[in-house]
Formats: C-alpha cells, sequence, structure tokens
C-alpha cells in the first residue's frame, strides 16, 4: 500500500515556521544583550566601581554578558591614578567572573574571578602620591570595587601571566616580574572553620628575567583586624643592581651581586614570624656614601633603627630568624665626601657569615664571622656572638684581627682627619672586646710599621706650614719607634656603656713609650684574663665558591 506523503507536509510547515520563529527569537535576545544589556551593564559597572574608589578611575570598553552559565566578561580595562593619569597604572585585557559552581556544594553562592594577562605599572611620581595621600588599600575601596563587577562574593581569584612594572627616574632598568601567576581559593571560608588560614595561596613569578619568585600556603581574609597569610616562600638568583633607583635614595650604592633565599613566613593580627632559612648574595658591591646633607638624616635613621629593634627584642608575638647567612665574594665600602679631601674605606674579597640570628633570645646566640681585605691589602678577620636579652638589648663578644694594611691607601683619610699623609708604612689593628649588660670590656691595639711619614721630594709642593707639620709627626713616629722592630705601637683599654666607651689618651702615650723604650710590644692579641662567659669563639668564614 502506498503512503500519502502530501497528508505530512502541513506537519513539516509548522515545525519549520515553529524553528524560524525560535531562531528569531533567539537572535532578538543576543541582539538584546549585546547592543543594549551589555551596554548597560558596562555604564553601570563602570559607575559603580568608580563611585568605590578614592584617587583612582576605571575605564571598561567592552563587556560581555553571557546568560547560560550567568558569567561577563570585561574586555579592555584601564585603571588610571587622577592625579598622574598617564600611563594608566593598569590594563586588564580580560576579566572573567562566573558562579564558583563547586562552592555550590557546600551550599554558598559565590563567585569566581579570572584575569587573563594583565599588566600592573607605575612609576615613581605615581609611587610619591601613594604614600603622600596616605590612604590604605581599604579605603581605597579596591575590594569594595571588585564586588560591584558581580553580585556574588569573590571565594576564587585567579590570575594568569600578569606582569608587573616599576620605573624609577634616571637610567635605570625597570622593576619587572612577568609569567606572574597566582591563585587563591575559598576566600570567604566556603568549607573551614575560621581562624584556620583555610584559604590556599599559589604564586610564581620570574623576576627581572633571569631570578624567580614562589609562595605556597594559606590565608585567613576574613581574620580581623588584618587578614592573615602563612606559608613558605623562594627568591633565587636575583639581581640586586636592578634595586640601585631604590638604595640611591639612602645613600646607598648597589652594584651587581646575586641574591637568593628561602624560609617561612606568617603574618597574622596576633602573630609576625619570618624565619629565613638561607640567604645567599654573591657578587654584590656596596657602598655607603656620606654627605654634609645627609647627616640629620643618618641620625634620624639611627634613633628609628635602635627604637624598632628595642620594641623587636623578645617581642612575644614578634619571631625573626635568620638561620644562615653567606656573602661570598663581595666589596663593602664607605664613602665620606663631606670631608676635605673626599675618602673611601673598604673591604674587598669580603667574605661574611652569620648563624642563628634572633630576637628571641630562647634561640640561644647568634654566631658572625667576617673576612677581607682591607683596603685591598689589609687581611682583617672579625668573630662574634651574640645573644639577645630581655632588657640590656644583648651580650656580645667580639675579636678582630687586621694585618698589614698598605697606608698609602689611607692617605686621603689621613689628610682628612689629621692633615698629613704617609710615603711608606702598613698598618694593623688587634682588638677583643665584650659586653655585658649594657657595659663593654676591651682593648685596642694599633701598630704602624716602617712608618715613612716625611719625604722633601714629594712633599715639594705643599705649604711650608704643612711641611712643618709633616716633618714633626715623622720626627715624633722616629722618636717612638720601636728600633729593632721598626715599629709604632700601643694598647688602650676601653670600658664605659656601650653607647659612650671610655679610653685615655694618656694610657694611648705611656704605651707608646713602653714600646719604643721597654718592651716592644707584639703583633697579635693580648693574653688578658676574659670576661665571664667566655670570649667570642673564632669561627671560620665561609670558603669562596
Amino acid at each position: 500500500m502506498r503512503h500519502d506523503f502530501r497528508r505530512v507536509i502541513p506537519g513539516q510547515r509548522a515545525f519549520k515556521w515553529t524553528a524560524a520563529l525560535l531562531g528569531i527569537l533567539i537572535l532578538a535576545v543576543v541582539v538584546f544583550v549585546r547592543f543594549f544589556l551589555d551596554e548597560h551593564l558596562r555604564q553601570t559597572i563602570e559607575q559603580n566601581v568608580n563611585s568605590s574608589l578614592q584617587g583612582y578611575t576605571v575605564r571598561i570598553d567592552k563587556l560581555r554578558f553571557h546568560p547560560i552559565g550567568f558569567s561577563l566578561d570585561l574586555i579592555d580595562t584601564t585603571i588610571v591614578q587622577d592625579t598622574h593619569p598617564e600611563p594608566p597604572v593598569a590594563h586588564f585585557p580580560l576579566l572573567s567572573a562566573s558562579v564558583h559552581w563547586r562552592a555550590l556544594l557546600h551550599r554558598r553562592l559565590v563567585s569566581d574571578f579570572v584575569i587573563d594577562r594583565p599588566k600592573l605599572y607605575i612609576n615613581l611620581k605615581q609611587a610619591r602620591q601613594e604614600v603622600q595621600d596616605k590612604v590604605s588599600p581599604a579605603e581605597r575601596g579596591w575590594q569594595d570595587a571588585l564586588e560591584e563587577i558581580y553580585p556574588l562574593k569573590v571565594n576564587l581569584f585567579t590570575i594568569r601571566d600578569g606582569e608587573i612594572t616599576y620605573v624609577d627616574q634616571g637610567p635605570f632598568k625597570p622593576l619587572r616580574l612577568t609569567q606572574v601567576n597566582f591563585e587563591t581559593e575559598n576566600i570567604r571560608n566556603v568549607h573551614s572553620k575560621a581562624n584556620v588560614y583555610p584559604s590556599a595561596i599559589r604564586m610564581n613569578a620570574v623576576t627581572f628575567d633571569t631570578g624567580k619568585i614562589t609562595f605556597d600556603g594559606n590565608a585567613d581574609f576574613l581574620a580581623e583586624p588584618h587578614p592573615g597569610i602563612k606559608g613558605s616562600f623562594s627568591l633565587s638568583q636575583i639581581e640586586l643592581d636592578y634595586f640601585r633607583p631604590i638604595t640611591n635614595r639612602y645613600n646607598v650604592s648597589v652594584r651587581n651581586g646575586i641574591f637568593s633565599t628561602d624560609g617561612l613566613v606568617e603574618y597574622a593580627p596576633n602573630k609576625k614570624v619570618a624565619d629565613i632559612k638561607n640567604v645567599t648574595i654573591k657578587g654584590v658591591a656596596v657602598d655607603y656614601i656620606h654627605t654634609a646633607k645627609t647627616a640629620a638624616a643618618e641620625q634620624q635613621v639611627a634613633e628609628t633603627v635602635a627604637t624598632t629593634a628595642k620594641d623587636l627584642n623578645n617581642n612575644p608575638e614578634v619571631l625573626i630568624k635568620l638561620n644562615r647567612i653567606d656573602i661570598l665574594k663581595s666589596r663593602f665600602g664607605f664613602v665620606n665626601k663631606a670631608a676635605s679631601p673626599e675618602y673611601q674605606l673598604f673591604f674587598s674579597d669580603a667574605q661574611v657569615r652569620v648563624e642563628n640570628l634572633s630576637n628571641q633570645s630562647a634561640e640561644g646566640r647568634a654566631v658572625g664571622s667576617f673576612a677581607g681585605n682591607f683596603m685591598d691589602s689589609g687581611k682583617t678577620v672579625v668573630n662574634v656572638v651574640f645573644q639577645p636579652k630581655a632588657k640590656q638589648g644583648g651580650d656580645l663578644d667580639l675579636k678582630l684581627r687586621l694585618d698589614e694594611t698598605d697606608m698609602t691607601s689611607m692617605n686621603p683619610l689621613l689628610l682628612a682627619s689629621a692633615n698629613f699623609d704617609v710615603n711608606e708604612g702598613s698598618f694593623s689593628l688587634y682588638s677583643e672586646a665584650t659586653v655585658r649588660d649594657g657595659q663593654v670590656n676591651g682593648y685596642i691595639k694599633p701598630l704602624f710599621k716602617d712608618l715613612d711619614v716625611y719625604d722633601a721630594e714629594k712633599n715639594a709642593a705643599k705649604s711650608f706650614g704643612q711641611k712643618i707639620r709633616q716633618g714633626i709627626i715623622g720626627a715624633v713616629a722616629w722618636v717612638l719607634s720601636n728600633r729593632p722592630r721598626n715599629e709604632v705601637a700601643t694598647t688602650i683599654t676601653l670600658t664605659g656603656r656601650i653607647d659612650s666607651p671610655q679610653y685615655s689618651n694618656w694610657e694611648a702615650f705611656v704605651g707608646m713609650l713602653r714600646n719604643a723604650f721597654i718592651k716592644a710590644i707584639s703583633p697579635g692579641f693580648e693574653d688578658r684574663e676574659p670576661a665571664k662567659p667566655s670570649p667570642a669563639k673564632e669561627v671560620s668564614a665561609p670558603r669562596p665558591s
């Protein structure tokens, strides 16, 4: 029997019309969302975000709302500082916000934020304005602004392949972090108890093209009065030369050097911990530059440091611990531009090791060692033992040995401080000191060998007064020299308060007479009865690697 297909044609036509109407309806919804709802949402969100912010303005170029999934994308969002709008401080090519579906399993309706390829930028003018405004990040309204983008509270926040740049004034390389990846979840504590750092945090980035930084830990974003954070961190192969624009403002010149460190950190309302496992610095050159203009600032910094150290000493809420610090193949110097003539003092090929340094006396003694060459010639070794104490700041044992520095390298210092220089000679220094309950007890033994102060040919261009002065000093040095050893030496006792130790000029002069005419003072440490507990034990400086 043959079927009559003409009977089903009306049904097919009805289906086609229904499909066409449905397609037109969907197209209308899409057009409405794209051209009307999207723009309305963009304007509304932009206005609400800017109403929440103080000192900054946000511009959203495009917005895409996705009804299926109830998510939205902000495209090409820029943030500018109102006082210095150029260049923008941030650009977000894509910011996506949606429902955090996994949190629904815990019966919480919260959001998931993802920012792709963000670029943060700040220059010196913008940074100074931020400091000058004295407005905290909370008062800026950043969190409120973020919540204006999406009606749900943020619970998962992710940054992918970000970039952070700081540019200072002058011919310096910018400080830049690239490949920044950051993720934190459970911000709203949707499936953990409070006060137990429930929110996981992971971050990694490339620093200054060659270094790396990582952090892996947890946070309590709902802690009061500020969030808490705890985790492990690592910084490796950080080039210190990048920090020159910052250190220069504090009269510290930092050149070259590679920095690495790792440890644990905890920052919470009632607990602060910085447990640094290892710090390694290789090949750095550091000079502190003193000028007449910086004298007042230096005094203020010294007072601030002293006050801060006193506040941190044995503070039960703060633990600062440096398990081991190694500084290898480095140079440390002091440049005095306030003197006439200017001079510099420095140690080259310096090797430093410090172990078990802490602000808590319960952590035990800190042990430090230093080895280097003073003015490129005087072999120097220093050993220190420090015990922090609750009231007096701490006890200290120190031993210092400096052998045969070429004194011609010290001529600028001699001219600036005593208005004479030398043609030949070496300088050595030996010292031991202990500090107990704020009282210092020790000695200093300086030795000058083969000292030649006056040379008629070299001093020909000097004034008559300078020639007389050089001659007198040369004559005194000759009279006070021990003939067999050709040395001028003495021993000076140190006593009194650590902040104002007492010494006797008469004792120094008598010591020189005794060395010249009675008994020679030998190089090396004195055979004295040490204060109890025993003085610093010698610790080998780290070997170059």
